[in-house]
Formats: C-alpha cells, structure tokens, sequence
C-alpha cells in the first residue's frame, strides 16, 4: 500500500497549509509601544474657614499613582503623575472630603489647591474648664475678670462660641455678661462688696448645640472702710468716689452719664446723700457706702442760684436733711418723706450752702446769694428757720460754705480776699477764714503761716470747701489754682494754718467722718 504525499491529497490540504505558513511569517513581524508621557503634581490642602495648611491629609489621584498624606505646611509632592486631565481627592476625619482636577503635562510642574471644610457635627461640645477665680476664691475685688479655658482637646479650628451668665447671692436676677462669643474672658463690672457670685458658662459649636458649664463661685471682698467722700471729674463725668486718707482703697460709688455731686456722708455712717441732675434739675439722693441701693429723696430741686446741688446738710442724728430750694429753704426726712419748709430768704436773694449743728441749742448756718454769686452772706438761725441773723455780712468777693466746728462755736467759711466780683463765680484768692460765734474777729487760716511750719496758701491757688476733721483739732479742704483748669486736691491743716499737708490729688467737694 502507497501512502499519499500531501500534496497528493487534495487542494483543500495545500491551502491550509499555505495559510498556516503565512500566519507564521507574520508573527515574526516586530510590534510598535506607544511612549508613556508623566509630570508632577503639587497638591496643597488647607482648612476651609481658617485656610490655614492641615496636616496628614490621606490625598490620592485618579489615575491612580499611589497614597500620600501632607507634610506640615499642608503639602504633598506627587512625581510620575501620567498626562492628561487626572482627578484629585483628600481625606481626613472630622473633615468632609473633597476632589479637584489637574490637567498634567508632560515634564511640567503642576498644582492643585483643595479646601476642606469641617464636617457639621450634632455632638455635644465639651464644657469650659479651668475658671478664674477658682472656684470659691474669696476676697475677689468690686470689678472681676472672669476667664476660663475651653474643653480638653477643643481646637482653635472648632469656632466655638460662649455665654456667660452671673447670679448674685439671695437674688434671682442674672446678668448676661457675653453672648454668643469666641472670648474666653470678661469682665464682671461693679460688684457688691462681701457678696457670693455665681456665674455659669455655655458653650455652643457651629452647628448651634450647646453644653452648659458647671456654676462657678466666688466672693468679693469686705467694703473697705473708707472715711473719704469726694467728686472726680473723668472725661468731663463727674461721678462720686470713696477713699482712704491716703486716697487709696478707691471705690466708685457712681457710674451714671449725668453729673453727680456732693457727697455727704451720714453721722451715724449708713447712707450717703449727694446729688444728681439726672431728672434734668439737681435733686437729693441716698444709696448704700457701696453704691448700691440708690434712692431719690426729693421732688422740688435741691438747686437756685448758683447752687448745682451744693446746698444741703445732713441733720446731727443723720434722721434729715435740710437743703435748699431758690429762695425757700426745706427739711425733709431721710426717706423722703415729712417736706417742710421752714424759711424764706430775703427777697430777691436764694439759699445757697449749709451746715447743722446740735451744740448750744442747735443751730444753722446758711449762705444766701444774689443773682451774681459773688454778691453773698452767711445768716446764724435756729433749726425751726427762725431768727436768722447776719453772721458774715456781705463782703467785696465772694463768701462761701459755712461749716460749724465740731464743738459748735466756730464757724469756717471762704472769702475772697482780693475782692474780686465776677459774675462767672472766678475768684483770685480764696482762703479759709474761722468767724467764732461770740463776735470775735475772724481769723484767717490760709494766711497764716509760720516759719518752717508749711503754713499759708501758695500764690495763685484758692482755699475751698472747708469742714472740721472728724477729731475737730484740724481742717480739710480743696485747694486749686485760680484758673480753674486744674484738677482739685484735698489738703488738710491745723486751724491756725500750721502743718498744711496734701492728703490725695484729683478730689473736689470732700467729705471725712
């Protein structure tokens, strides 16, 4: 038997193998790759609201080229990045992810800026910590900066907000100290003496939950014992304060846009009257050594002419007052009630200021004015009104502020020496003269002066507001320059003018029990 070539076998046969014989031959052909083309991409991430940089953010592309996380400045460099519009995302907790797009090109430096923005949260924040004072501090002063520190962990970036809310000691009122900001402290203004305060802070995140604080105490310290009443003009306010005698322990008693004045303390140490043009008119008020629990007394004017509020005197029990009204003179219980008048002054003259005395009977000395201040007297009477004779008779310059001594024999008073009669109230050389009352000559305590002594007055200056101290063996007073520009001082001196010495500057219109 023959066996058949292939050839032998058919056409069908030598086409298929001629077929077979081409594909080999092609696929010995070489192949032609495509060249990949790369750049490097800069990325930056930074805090949506702050934009500053963050820190181990995870960044990835698409295409992909791999993981990174940001350097402190925010940065992460990616080499090898193909070209092409390429996709770029951030990730990082408590943030909410974002992408942005790079278009790359070959060998080129490219960059991209992304923002996160924190991610809105329903959870509780923390509560504030660390308060100042500490908790139950004592001896805090009348005016107290509160401050406390936000939660453990709390960052800057959180944007958290505070209110804070003071409570005083048997009272229900709060006060709002801060609302709704990002301060950690502030200032709790013009509080009582020896009184507990509690105080309470909220915080509230963006997202507007909020979380209240524990309630924090503290108590303020003892009224300091301040035997100094005087007036302090500050930025054109006059308010009233209280003081040592060394002007030290300073307490403001008034804080109000109007003018408060004259200040006297009560002999039995419990009220302080003075007055307030509040209503418009000068009218006579009490409040606490404090300044708290301020009252009004009286509804006819404690003014006339001349007479911004000065005219008035406590009684010696410290049960009423008595003060001037134009030309009638009144008094009036320290509550306000029993108003009577108990004089008239000579026509065409008004009362001006005052003094009480329980020696020898009991007594009054009143000053009466002219429609030109300087055109003045000081009448002695009885404490009924009655009786009223001339003590110091009208004199060229002006006379002022009777104050009886302590004893009741004396009487201290200004004059102006140099006579001067001005219709605006300048005077030139006001001084400190005592007039006794059994008609001797009156004597005059800014001039006098002995040698090596500090006495007598400086040039140029007035003596004013005159009272006995409280040990009736010295006198205080206001001296200032005759200009009237310059802030008053409160001096003190022996009544036969030895021994003159400044007690504290920047006071006018004193009072000393």
């Amino acid at each position: 038997m023959r066996i058949l070539s292939f050839f032998e076998r058919g056409p069908q046969v030598g086409a298929f193998l001629l077929s077979l014989c081409l594909l080999v031959l092609a696929a010995c052909e070489p192949t032609q790759v495509e060249p990949a083309y790369f750049g490097t991409l800069t990325v930056t991430v930074l805090d949506g609201s702050t934009s500053q940089p963050l820190a181990n953010v995870a960044v990835s592309t698409t295409p992909a080229t791999g993981s990174f996380v940001t350097d402190a400045k925010g940065q992460v460099v990616i080499t090898s990045v193909p070209t092409g519009l390429v996709s770029v995302a951030a990730r990082r907790a408590t943030y909410d992810a974002t992408t942005g797009s790079a278009t790359i090109t070959n060998g080129q430096p490219q960059s991209v800026v992304l923002l996160l923005n924190k991610t809105a949260t329903t959870n509780t924040p923390g509560v504030a910590a660390r308060p100042t004072p500490t908790v139950g501090a004592t001896g805090q002063p009348a005016d107290v900066q509160l401050s406390w520190r936000p939660a453990a962990g709390a960052l800057k970036s959180d944007s958290l907000k505070y209110d804070v809310v003071l409570y005083e000691s048997n009272n229900l009122n709060q006060r709002t100290l801060l609302s709704n900001a990002r301060d950690t402290t502030v200032l709790a203004p013009s509080l009582r003496f020896n009184t507990t305060y509690y105080w309470q802070v909220t915080v509230r995140n963006p997202a507007g939950v909020a979380a209240r604080g524990p309630v924090w105490s503290f108590q303020t310290k003892a009224l300091p014992d301040n035997r100094f009443l005087f007036v302090r003009t500050v930025n054109g306010n006059a308010d009233i304060y209280s003081a040592n005698e060394a002007g030290a322990n300073l307490v403001q008693l008034t804080s109000s846009a109007f003018v408060e004045t004259a200040p006297r303390l009560s002999p039995n140490l419990d009220l302080v009257a003075y007055a307030s043009n509040a209503t418009g008119q000068f009218q006579l008020y009490t409040m606490s050594r404090d300044g708290s629990n301020k009252r009004r007394i009286t509804t006819l004017a404690a003014e006339g002419y001349n007479n911004p509020g000065v005219g008035y005197c406590w009684s010696p029990d410290g049960a009423q007052l008595l003060y001037a009204h134009y030309d009638q003179l009144y008094r009036v219980n320290r509550d306000g009630t029993g108003l009577v008048q108990i004089a008239t002054a000579p026509a065409g003259r008004h009362f001006r200021e005052c003094d009480w005395t329980a020696q020898g009977g009991g007594r009054i000395a009143v000053q009466t004015v002219g429609p030109n201040v300087f055109d003045s007297e000081i009448l002695l009477g009885n404490t009924d009104g009655s009786g009223l004779v001339t003590l110091v008779g009208n004199l060229p310059g002006r006379v002022d502020s009777p104050a009886f001594s302590i004893d009741g024999r004396t009487v201290a008073y200004t004059h102006d020496a140099a006579g001067f009669d001005d219709a605006g109230g300048r005077q030139l050389d006001a001084r400190i003269y005592l007039q006794r009352l059994d008609g001797s000559a009156a004597v005059d305590v800014s001039g006098s002066s002995t040698s090596g002594s500090g006495g007598g007055k400086k040039l140029g200056t007035n003596d004013l507001y005159p009272h006995y101290a409280p040990d009736g063996f010295r006198l205080y007073f206001v001296n200032t320059p005759n200009d009237n520009r310059s802030a008053p001082d409160v001096w003190v001196t022996e009544p036969d003018g030895r021994n003159r010495t400044l007690l504290f500057a920047d006071g006018n219109l004193p009072d000393w029990r």
